[in-house]
């Protein structure tokens, strides 16, 4: 016990504060190893879409379990986030990166070594929550290590790696399933998480200088418990009830969920009645706007399915292979690579509403998409140079409008709020993914019904085209009635969103 408490002190007296300095290549050295690891959570959302054909024909998985495969991951990551954010806050953020790191190996290799769909499902969800450790860290660490006047272009950096993961993982899966290393084929595209991880550590420890909050708030673990049960008790019966023939388990657990979510809610306004540190704070959530602004959030990744039935159509209705198909992809992501570096552009000529233009973009793109698809003839392929405008449309468009939402939600809010709200609309995106494969992704699946046929498939495609243009339409019109609204006053000071 004491050679424990003095490790522990001589850890604390070697933390670097949120108001201390670093020396300038020790600032950038150390970002670089944070941003290698952060890279991982991201490019894993992406990289899995082109393999699950592959996985559900190796596995023998059902439709239903393919879809966790990615929503599994999602909201486990979005119930976590800020869980995993504190933790750093508390305990270090350089050591909950690493623990966080190694616990995603371990979860990537089960993932690798799976034999069924629901150890690989199970693998997705322990992924979730390690990344969900990994994440937040180099983010933070923005705010910990860098002057003013260098944290604009390390945010910028840190928005791009999205990008970047939207790029690179798409075409990896492809290119790792082809190349079918060791005769791996799929499992590659989990197992290559491992030597990255290795070198992140051996490199990363000894260099990174660990990083703490000053006043870092307590753990909400009543709060996380009781999200993942709620968000849980909605996604699995909406993934697995409708190729179940909704069983009376699924039934109960829908009817369930309101009273989950009100237990939620209770619990955590009496925390913040009691001077706690809930992960939602109702109070804050009473912001004029804010709630219109979260709803945006919800709907703006209903996107998420997009990447898996795509990745279908490509597959087995066109009979792609994944290296084709996850270059079909590459457009998507140079686009949202783009698109973020190009608000500064569009704010100046169009001020708040690069937001709406943005999603208005990508329902464009989404529109054009369902009727290049309805002209192709079945069994054919779409031509080339459209279906990349498109892709690419839609990208730009994606990475246009989300830091421009980001700013939305937080500026509804005060600033010292400002750090709760960013952390409950970055879960709120997560969120609207995992709802977007289980409820786009189920009516897709509902309209192939038994059909396997080419034309089944394009008409399926098409449907849940036109489903997330409908979502992200809606996104439009209430961003544009939000920022009609007269921003909200803090302090006697207008408030730029």
């Amino acid at each position: 016990m004491s050679a424990m408490t003095s490790e522990a002190a001589a850890l604390n007296a070697a933390m670097v504060r949120d108001e201390d300095a670093l020396p300038e290549p020790r600032r950038w050295t150390m970002f670089v190893i944070l941003l290698v690891g952060a890279f991982l959570p991201p490019l894993d959302f992406f990289i899995v879409n082109v393999a699950l054909p592959s996985i559900g024909a190796e596995l023998g998985a059902s439709s239903s379990a393919e879809q966790l495969v990615i929503s599994s991951y999602a909201a486990l990551y979005a119930v976590t986030l800020t869980t995993g954010g504190r933790l750093g806050d508390l305990f270090g953020r350089g050591r909950v990166f690493f623990l966080g790191l190694i616990g995603f190996a371990a979860a990537s290799t089960l993932c690798g070594l799976a034999w069924s769909p629901w150890v690989l499902v199970s693998g997705r969800a322990l992924q979730g929550v390690t990344a969900a450790m990994i994440a937040p860290q180099a983010l933070a660490s923005v705010q910990a290590i860098f002057p003013e006047r260098e944290k604009s272009l390390a945010l910028g950096i840190y928005g791009a790696i999205f990008g970047l993961a939207a790029v690179v993982g798409q075409a990896l899966g492809g290119v790792l399933i082809a190349l079918d290393f060791m005769g791996l084929g799929w499992r590659a595209i989990f197992l290559v998480n491992l030597p990255i991880a290795l070198l992140v550590l051996l490199f990363g420890i000894p260099l990174l200088k660990e990083t703490r909050a000053r006043d870092a708030r307590r753990l909400d673990l009543g709060g996380t418990v009781l999200s993942m049960l709620t968000l849980g008790a909605l996604l699995v019966p909406l993934i697995e009830g409708r190729e179940a023939g909704w069983p009376l388990w699924s039934r109960l657990s829908l009817v369930g969920v309101p009273l989950l979510a009100w237990l939620f809610w209770r619990y955590e306004a009496r925390l913040a009645r009691a001077g706690g540190a809930p992960l939602l704070d109702p109070v804050a959530l009473r912001a004029p706007g804010l709630g219109h602004a979260l709803l945006i959030a919800l709907l703006f990744y209903s996107i998420g399915s997009f990447f898996q039935l795509l990745s279908v159509y490509l597959q087995e209705a066109l009979h792609m292979t994944a290296l084709q198909a996850g270059f079909i992809f590459l457009p998507f992501g140079a686009g949202f690579l783009l698109g973020p570096l190009s608000t500064p552009f569009f704010r100046r000529f169009c001020g708040a509403y690069v937001n709406p233009i943005g999603m208005g973009l990508e329902v464009a793109g989404f529109l054009g998409l369902a009727g290049l698809i309805m002209a192709t003839t079945t069994g054919t392929h779409p031509e080339p140079m459209p279906l990349a405008a498109l892709l690419f449309v839609i990208g730009f468009g994606q990475g246009l409008a989300l830091p421009t939402l980001m700013r939305m939600v937080t500026g509804r809010v005060a600033p010292a709020l400002s750090g709760m709200i960013a952390g409950i609309a970055s879960s709120t995106l997560q969120v609207s993914t995992a709802l977007s494969v289980a409820v786009i992704g189920g009516i897709f699946f509902e309209v192939l019904g038994a059909r396997t046929d080419p034309a089944a498939i394009a008409q399926a495609l098409i449907v849940a085209i036109l489903c997330i243009a409908f979502c992200l339409a809606g996104s439009v019109a209430l961003s544009i009635t939000l920022v009609r609204q007269a921003p909200p006053l803090h302090d006697g000071v207008q408030r730029q969103v």
